[in-house]
């Protein structure tokens, strides 16, 4: 029993990326493109999610700070999640729901991306922070599942929404991962073209 429950959830993850990948290729491209030419421009990345989205943000950091595949300069990105004493000052003094909205506000400027992940669309702290964005001119790639919740709704034109087809969070999570892996590939490449077979 334990071994077909196991294999079960690696057929749903499966066939799962199989799918999102072909509704989500376009709007990854166009993430990779919104954050290849901020970053070109001498802008940054912020990123800001709870829980397991919160792991994903500092992986999505470290990997642009550190490498990803490529040895290469470091580029600017920074998780919103990582700062003990800005969190719970802000969470004490304020409220949990402006634990990244005043980052943003510190930290953000025009042309930079805020990098929001939410797998329901609906944590309150990263809405706050898209709003917040949003305010400062940056742009918002939104990494959520479930219909996109009311970020997705938030968004404008300008953003991207890339809402992976699923309601279960452990799915819609592997596939935000297999995201940021495709986001950080696709910078690298912008910079320094395709690696030869």
């Amino acid at each position: 029993m334990t071994n077909h429950r196991i294999q079960a959830h690696f057929q749903e993850s499966a066939e799962l990326k199989i799918k999102s990948a072909t509704l989500l290729a376009q709007p990854i491209a166009q993430a990779v493109e919104l954050m290849f030419t901020a970053l070109s421009n001498g802008n940054k990345i912020l990123a800001c999610g709870n829980g397991g989205s919160a792991a994903d943000c500092q992986h999505f950091a470290a990997e642009l700070v550190g490498r990803f595949e490529r040895e290469r300069l470091p580029l600017p990105a920074m998780a919103l999640t990582t700062d003990t004493s800005i969190l719970t000052a802000v969470g004490n003094d304020y409220s949990f729901q402006d634990v990244f909205a005043k980052q943003v506000q510190a930290f953000g400027q025009a042309g930079d991306i805020l990098l929001a992940l939410s797998t329901s669309g609906n944590s309150g702290n990263v809405l706050a922070a898209v709003e917040a964005a949003l305010e400062r001119d940056m742009r918002v790639v939104a990494l959520t599942g479930k219909g996109g919740g009311t970020i997705g709704k938030r968004l404008t034109d300008a953003d991207v929404h890339i809402c992976v087809p699923h309601d279960r969070t452990a799915r819609i999570q592997e596939v935000h991962l297999l995201t940021i892996h495709c986001l950080c590939d696709g910078i690298d490449v912008a910079l320094f073209g395709e690696e030869a077979e």
